[in-house]
Order: structure tokens, then C-alpha cells, then sequence
């Protein structure tokens, strides 16, 4: 691990004061679960780490009239056992999947959406986008991406939280580079396909950070998260759905599909959520949704079995979102 300034603000002003305009200069430490290892195999070599765990202002949840506001340094323990989030049962399914005690203690929300791709080629330090992609076209692909892999991108997107949060309609108020510099952004709009080594998978500049997520009132939403994993260790999922439904009079009103694990960004599935619009939610429906979602997927030589697991896991996601139960595989 190269050697490193340490420093512990207490406030939201100081975290900026501390910021590097300049990329990879300066890395926020929030739970540590991601950073902490990419440093110790020299993937990650700041000048300076900034611990926000001690600034307040970031921890907690709150809601009103407007929704839930979540801190970003707000465990993932403290997310599921948060009574302000029961009726978001897609965030609480995702966060229970993770299935290990120590990240879900350890890890926060903010890390979370933005920890690194968990792509093998970049891990080993053959660089973000392996060679412009070359590496994994070329290579073991089978854990890479079925969608949005025409560009040298060709990771999955690792957190598990974002298509809940997508398919939501999540907000993040982000910070930066001074304290009166602030937005409120889109989830939708915060995550992008790295073009080039020097991007990031988000659009956050060096001295900007998120502070808080906000999530609107699900009004009668019904929401769910289904992931096809390995087993049930802290794996990462395979292929993963978060749906979000609106229904009146047992007919489908309006609804957000979102994929995960499966593109370099939260994989937004249009037409599959249109084309429930006017339906019920049944085992026809969903499935016909699913076929929907993956029909233009471009897999990769050695991951096309992906494409069935993220069909399974949009029609789960939607029957679990209806209030039906789900089995395994047929």
C-alpha cells in the first residue's frame, strides 16, 4: 500500500476543503469494504484518504411529507432495520442478499453505489476498461456484461442497491467543489459507461461527493428486487431485477424495470415496463416482461447464459413485486 495524509473532518465543508480537484488524487474512506482493499493492491494510490464516518450531517434516516432521506454514511444494518424504509421493500431485499454480516454491518449506502467494478481484468491491475475491452472480448467473459457492451466498457455495474434505487426514482443531493456549489441529481443521471481509463462510472468530479439519497414517497408502489446468485454466500448476484409498479383496479398503471449486474450501468428495461401497461401482473405477464427485457441483449462469447437468468430475474422482481410468491428455476 503506498503511503498516504490521513484526515477525519466533522463537517461537510471540511470533507471539501480536503478534496483534490485533480482525479485519484483523493479518495473518501466511508465503511471501507471496497477502498481499503483496491489500496492494498495498489489499484487505488491517493495522496490523501478522507474518513467522512465522523460528519453527522451524512448519517441516518429521516422522512416526511417528501419521502426518506438517507445519509450516505448510513450502514447497510442500519437500512433494514430502518421502520422509514418498510414500504421500500426492494432497497431492504437487496441489502438482505448481500448475506454477510460483516459488509452489511461495515458497508454504507454511499460506498455502495459508488464502489468499483468487481471485473477480474481490472482487480489484477490490467486497467478499467482491460485494453479498451480487448481483454475480456478476447478473454473470460463470462461475468461481464450482456447490455451496453458495444464500447470498451464491458464490466457490470457491482451495486446491488442502484436498480432499486433507479427503478425508485432515488435523487442524490451531491456537494461540490465548495460548500455553496450543490445539486440535486437523477440516480438515473449519476451513473455513466467509462469512455476512456481516466473516467469514472459515475459523473461526480473529484471534489464533489454525495451527501444523501432521497426517495420519494412510494404512494402505493409495489416494489421488489430479485437476484440470481451462486448460493447464498455474499457472492455477487449473476443477474438481478428491481421492479416498481403502480396498479389500479388490478391493471398495471405505470411501472420501472431496472437490471442489474448485467451492463456497465443500472440497465434500464423500457419496453419491458411499458408493455405491462393496461395488464395484470400474472405468470404470463411477467414472463412475457422478462422476454421482453432481454431481447436485445448483446452477450459476450462466454456469458450468454446471463441472458435467460436476467429474463428469470425481471419476472421474479415483478411477481415478488405483486404480492406473489416465487419458486425456484423451471
Amino acid at each position: 500500500m503506498k503511503a498516504f495524509d490521513y484526515a477525519a473532518p466533522a463537517c461537510e465543508a471540511d470533507v471539501l476543503e480536503l478534496l483534490s480537484g485533480e482525479p485519484d488524487e483523493t479518495e473518501i474512506l466511508a465503511g471501507g469494504t471496497d477502498l481499503v482493499p483496491l489500496m492494498k493492491k495498489m489499484i487505488a494510490t491517493p495522496d490523501r484518504v478522507v474518513n467522512i464516518m465522523q460528519v453527522s450531517s451524512l448519517q441516518g434516516v429521516s422522512a416526511d411529507s417528501q419521502g426518506v432521506i438517507i445519509g450516505a454514511t448510513t450502514t447497510l444494518d442500519d437500512l433494514l432495520a430502518a421502520p422509514e424504509l418498510d414500504d421500500y421493500a426492494a432497497i431492504k431485499q437487496a441489502i438482505a442478499g448481500i448475506n454477510s454480516m460483516q459488509l452489511q454491518a461495515q458497508g454504507t449506502i454511499g460506498g455502495e453505489l459508488c464502489q468499483r467494478p468487481r471485473c477480474w481484468y481490472y482487480r489484477n491491475g490490467y486497467g478499467l476498461l482491460a485494453d479498451r475491452g480487448k481483454l475480456v472480448a478476447e478473454g473470460d467473459s463470462r461475468y461481464h456484461a450482456i447490455f451496453g457492451n458495444a464500447g470498451p466498457a464491458k464490466f457490470v455495474h457491482p451495486s446491488r442497491l442502484a436498480p432499486a434505487l433507479v427503478a425508485l426514482g432515488a435523487k442524490l443531493r451531491i456537494v461540490g467543489p465548495t460548500e455553496d456549489d450543490e445539486i440535486v441529481l437523477s440516480i438515473e443521471e449519476f451513473f455513466r459507461t467509462p469512455r476512456h481509463e481516466a473516467q469514472r462510472e459515475h459523473v461526480l468530479a473529484a471534489n464533489q461527493f454525495v451527501t444523501h439519497i432521497l426517495l420519494p414517497p412510494t404512494s402505493g408502489v409495489a416494489n421488489a428486487t430479485y437476484e440470481v446468485r451462486h448460493g447464498e454466500g455474499p457472492d455477487y448476484p449473476l443477474a438481478a431485477a428491481a421492479a416498481a409498479v403502480r396498479m389500479e383496479g388490478g391493471l398495471v398503471t405505470g411501472a420501472n424495470i431496472v437490471l442489474g449486474h448485467v451492463a456497465p450501468t443500472p440497465w434500464i428495461a423500457r419496453r419491458a415496463a411499458e408493455s405491462l401497461v393496461g395488464w395484470p401482473i400474472s405468470d404470463q405477464t411477467a414472463r412475457a416482461a422478462g422476454e421482453t427485457a432481454v431481447a436485445d441483449a448483446t452477450p459476450l462469447k462466454d456469458n450468454g447464459y446471463k441472458v435467460q437468468l436476467a429474463a428469470v430475474a425481471v419476472e421474479r422482481a415483478l411477481l415478488l413485486a405483486a404480492g406473489f410468491e416465487t419458486g425456484g428455476f423451471e
